[in-house]
């Protein structure tokens, strides 16, 4: 998803899921206190001051992992820290539906385009590799992201996805299903070295 979930797209996730029981990550922002209101049966994931007990079977038996906004690469080194990088493929492997918006978009694949190293908007090549090629979230929400994103395609950075803030993409396993939108003028588009290409969108 490009930025938080709308009802509707977040509807579509809980179908697609088949049940309740979300996982929350929230290591990306683990200073946001306050809670993410959506449908379902939330449980929180927290890996300060340590992982919970049980950590691979919360996992396993959620329907969602829902990761949230925030630093993609700190997130990811807590991860990979505490083994849960291989627990999210296992996961992922079994069905349970992974989500999220922001740098819980971008985690998933190869490569994205993120603030984790400051204000400015760089590629990152570290991501988890569950999906090919590179994203980036916030086409049409923050001024620098499209001509960033472009730029860095066009100069060797891996193609990939971009969502405007209320799109989101669905795949299955890793091949691009649908593109989704909550309002008539959000888009998604392919992005390679020769520009941008429109992906055909569904309104929910």
């Amino acid at each position: 998803m490009g930025g938080f979930p709308d009802r509707a797209v977040w509807e579509h996730v809980l179908a697609l899921a088949g049940g309740p029981r979300v996982l929350v990550d929230r290591t990306a922002s683990p200073q946001a206190a306050d809670p993410v209101e959506l449908a379902g049966e939330l449980t929180d994931l927290r890996f300060f001051p340590w992982p919970p007990a049980g950590l691979r079977e919360l996992a396993l038996g959620s329907d969602v992992i829902l990761v949230c906004g925030g630093n993609t690469a700190n997130m990811l080194a807590v991860w990979r820290r505490h083994g849960f990088d291989r627990i999210l493929r296992e996961a992922w492997e079994a069905g349970v539906v992974l989500a999220g918006w922001s740098a819980g978009m971008i985690c998933w694949f190869e490569a994205g385009v993120t603030d984790s190293f400051g204000p400015q908007l760089e590629g990152m090549r570290d991501g988890l590799g569950f999906l090919p090629g590179s994203a980036c979230p916030h086409y049409d929400g923050e001024e620098l992201r499209r001509p960033v994103y472009t730029g860095l395609v066009a100069n060797g950075f891996p193609a990939g996805i971009a969502l405007d803030d209320g799109a989101a993409a669905h795949y299955a396993g890793d091949e691009l299903v649908e593109v989704l939108a909550a309002a008539p003028d959000a888009r998604g588009y392919h992005v390679g070295p020769d520009g941008e290409v429109p992906l055909p969108v569904r309104l929910l």
